[in-house]
C-alpha cells in the first residue's frame, strides 16, 4: 500500500457541515467517486516514478468508463469487475450485448479451469471464459464461474499487448490479496 484517499459520502458527510467539524474533516477534502480517488492515486504514484503494468478492482472501479481510458491513457492494463449488465460489443464491435447473455452463449469448450492464486486453503479453481470484445484483441469480457455454485463474475480487461488468459486470471486474483491487505489494516 502505497497511498490512500479519505473517501467522504457525498450526502451523509460532505454536505453536513457539523458532522464534518466534529470529525475534523478540513474543507479542502470534498465529495469524489472511489474511480476518481483511485485515477487520482494512480496519477500521482505515476508522476513519483512508480511503474505499474496492471490494474484490478471491483464494480465500482469497473463500471467507470473514465478511470478505464484515464488507465489506457497511461498505457496500464486493466482487468476490473463489472455488472452482469455490462453492455459489451462482440462479432468485431458489431453486436452489442449484455456480459450475462453473451456468458449464456457459450459452448462448454469456452470453459477453461485455472487457478486464481493461492488462498487460505490452497489454489483458488475457477472456471473461465474470454470473449474478444471490440476490433483488437486487446479488449476482452473475461468470466469466473464458480465451480460450486455456478454463479457468474464479470470483468472488463485491456491490456497494452496481447496476453494469454491465464496473464487476466492472474490479474483478477490479485484482487483477493489486495483485499486482505486492506482488511489487515484497518
Amino acid at each position: 500500500m502505497i497511498d490512500r484517499r479519505l473517501y467522504l459520502p457525498e450526502h451523509s458527510w460532505s454536505n453536513d457541515p457539523e458532522r464534518r467539524t466534529g470529525a475534523g474533516i478540513p474543507e479542502s477534502v470534498q465529495f469524489a467517486t472511489k474511480p476518481r480517488l483511485a485515477s487520482e492515486m494512480i496519477t500521482a504514484a505515476l508522476e513519483a516514478g512508480i511503474t505499474a503494468s496492471w490494474v484490478t478492482g471491483g464494480e465500482a472501479y469497473g463500471q467507470d468508463p473514465q478511470l478505464r481510458a484515464a488507465l489506457k491513457a497511461h498505457d496500464i492494463g486493466h482487468v476490473l469487475a463489472v455488472a452482469c449488465s455490462t453492455r459489451v460489443r462482440i462479432n468485431h464491435s458489431r453486436t452489442p450485448a449484455r456480459a450475462d447473455t453473451v456468458a449464456g452463449l457459450l459452448p462448454a469448450t469456452a470453459w477453461h479451469r485455472q487457478s486464481a492464486g493461492y488462498g487460505a486453503k490452497g489454489p483458488r479453481y475457477y472456471d473461465w471464459a474470454w470473449i474478444h470484445i471490440g476490433t483488437n484483441s486487446h479488449r476482452h469480457l473475461l468470466i469466473r464461474r464458480n465451480r460450486s455454485t455456478g454463479e457468474l463474475a464479470y470483468h472488463l480487461c485491456w491490456s497494452p499487448t496481447e496476453v494469454p488468459l491465464s496473464e487476466l486470471v492472474r490479474v483478477a486474483g490479485a484482487r483477493w490479496s489486495v483485499e486482505e491487505c486492506f482488511q489487515a489494516s484497518s
